[in-house]
């Protein structure tokens, strides 16, 4: 029976990754319904499905699948066109897929949820189509599944239709179904012409290979026999291995830096370089492109544009962009709310674009790149832009910031403010949006990952929001700083550049305004903070850096502002393998998590 639970999962697996397709190439045949290949593609994974859910005993996964694959063989055939109801219907089955898949996953059972009113729409789209077009109605009957699926009785529970003792046969014979099914939809002709089905009789419709080719995906083989699915916590724990494994390497290379035996140094080079490429290919098998998020936004863009009546287009670059899967997951919310936030609130209404002398379709553009150990993610609309004076207004009628505070702000200010708890310049709550909860959560969780989110905008030119992330969280390349005996760790993504200023330098050249100290680099004045004050370190009686001749002070930035800070110490660079912090230190803001050295 384990054997059995098995090949369940992987088919929820294979089933869930094919939806995750379906819902952009929906989105793609709407706006391009005459493309073959995508229609296709998206029959081949539906028949997929319905034929698998067949030979598992999932008869109401059967009946909507069934039903969803008789109205895109309308489509495939050319007898239908793509509507926005034909769209938004196969949309709804998608997600009722995903609903009983869901259940299957968790209890192997397709739950109790009634589907009937969506067969029925299904069913009438593809009848009342049909009669409109003046061409005969397909009778939805059930279809025999094909011999190599399973049995054609697709109603039989499992139990009746293997012998459970034989599960080892089963499992084979499921991937066997897969591959013959899939190898027979590669060589299988399209219909290339669907004026001339509609003028022929059926059964001499002339029949011409694809113009599109079928993608080399498992369909040919390759990939099946050289891709593995491995679980996530396995490669945690591979991931938490080579962080330890990289203290180690640490601990070894500072003990050889003392010991002259050549064999010993020799042997630690060798660690070391074995170390970092084992650390490397562990950190690429744990990146994934960030089109795994991103090909959900066509079907949300669609969704949230019928909703408030709007037309917007969607375009993506950088998609082949890698990140660690724990950032993935991290940004995955984050980017919907802002997404949808772009259509609701950034994109104008087709009329209000046309009077301002804009195309009646908007543009959101989300694109993504590496650059310096981080990744930049920017989410660009071409809507209304950010109107400062109804922020002002908001703000103030909110209590957010005080009216002096308010006086005193610039724009790029002003446009931060979105980001407050509460702030939301919508005039009326809908189920998209107007409560204030959104924009200030995406921050919080961005800087949960260590990054950083800016806004800038135009006002009736339209708005651009960017993220930067950094690629991985587990080893950071760090900066070795000491402060009153006490080691400390800056991220090198954060380091712009070191300065020792010695004797007379640091009295000509660190000045104090208001108490605060400010050092003059290359002629700008660069704000100075004291490590040892932030962390009360000092003792009474400790004199003050300058006293001592020497001041070192590391130049950093962080959230778009440069500071000088001032320690005691400037040792080397390390890879650090960065640990969450402890209960007894999470209340101390200035710590991002700890580590241990090499010693």
């Amino acid at each position: 029976m384990e054997d059995f639970d098995e090949v369940i999962k992987e088919f929820v697996q294979e089933a869930s990754e094919g939806l995750g397709r379906l819902d952009s190439e929906l989105v793609a045949l709407e706006v391009d319904p005459g493309n073959a290949g995508i229609i296709q593609s998206v029959f081949r994974t539906v028949h997929t499905i319905k034929g698998t859910s067949g030979f598992l005993g999932f008869t109401k996964l059967v009946s909507i699948t069934h039903v969803g694959e008789n109205l895109l063989d309308g489509l495939r055939g050319g007898r239908l066109t793509i509507t926005q109801d034909i769209t938004s219907a196969l949309l709804e089955m998608l997600d009722a897929v995903r609903s009983i898949l869901s259940n299957v996953e968790n209890t192997l059972q397709e739950g109790h949820q009634d589907y009937s009113s969506l067969v029925a729409t299904l069913t009438a789209l593809n009848e009342g189509a049909a009669n409109m077009s003046g061409a005969p109605v397909r009778v939805a009957e059930p279809e025999a599944a094909p011999a190599t699926t399973g049995p054609s009785d697709e109603s039989l529970p499992f139990q009746q239709m293997v012998d459970m003792d034989d599960i080892d046969d089963v499992e084979k014979a499921f991937w066997e179904a897969q591959r013959a099914y899939e190898a027979e939809q590669v060589t299988a002709p399209v219909v290339a012409n669907a004026l001339a089905v509609t003028q022929q009789p059926a059964a001499t419709a002339p029949v011409a290979p694809p113009e599109v080719a079928a993608s080399p995906d498992k369909s040919s083989g390759g990939i099946a026999e050289t891709a593995l699915r491995v679980d996530v916590s396995l490669l945690d724990q591979l991931m938490n291995l080579v962080g330890e494994l990289v203290l180690a390497r640490n601990q070894i290379l500072q003990f050889t830096k003392t010991q002259g035996e050549a064999a010993l140094v020799s042997a630690s080079q060798r660690l070391n370089l074995i170390t970092s490429e084992l650390q490397e290919g562990i950190m690429k098998t744990r990146m994934q492109p960030i089109a795994n998020v991103w090909n959900k936004f066509p079907r949300v863009v669609r969704d949230v544009a019928r909703t408030c009546g709007k037309q917007v287009r969607l375009e993506m670059e950088g998609k082949e962009t890698d990140l660690d899967k724990t950032i993935i997951e991290a940004i995955k919310d984050p980017l919907t709310h802002i997404v949808r936030n772009a259509v609701d609130h950034g994109i104008e209404s087709p009329a209000e674009r046309v009077a301002r002398g804009k195309e009646a379709e908007g543009r959101i553009l989300l694109r993504a790149l590496h650059e310096g150990g981080h990744v930049i993610i920017e989410i660009s609309d071409d809507g209304g832009g950010l109107n400062t004076d109804k922020i002002r207004k908001k703000a103030l009628e909110r209590n957010l910031v005080s009216p002096e505070k308010l006086a005193k702000m610039g724009e790029q200010e002003l446009h931060r403010l979105i980001f407050l708890p509460g702030f939301s310049t919508a005039e009326a709550v809908t189920s998209i949006s107007g409560r204030g909860v959104g924009m200030d959560v995406v921050r919080s969780n961005i800087e949960r990952i260590g990054g950083v989110v800016d806004i800038s905008s135009v006002l009736g030119k339209g708005s651009s929001l960017k993220i930067k992330i950094p690629l991985t969280l587990a080893i950071v390349p760090a900066l070795v700083v000491s402060s009153h005996g006490e080691r400390f760790a800056v991220p090198q993504v954060n380091l712009l550049e070191l300065v020792r200023v010695e004797g007379d330098a640091i009295r000509n050249q660190v000045e104090e305004i208001y108490g605060a100290k400010f050092y003059r680099l290359r002629g700008d004045l660069l704000p100075l903070v004291s490590l040892n004050e932030t962390l009360n370190l000092n003792k009474a009686g400790d004199p003050p850096p300058e006293l001592n001749g020497v001041m070192n002070i590391v130049v950093v930035t962080a959230d778009k502002r440069q500071f000088g800070l001032v320690v005691d110490q400037v040792h080397d660079t390390e890879e650090i393998v960065v640990k969450p912090l402890s209960k007894q230190l999470k209340h101390i803001p200035v710590f991002a998590g700890t580590t241990i050295m090499g010693d």
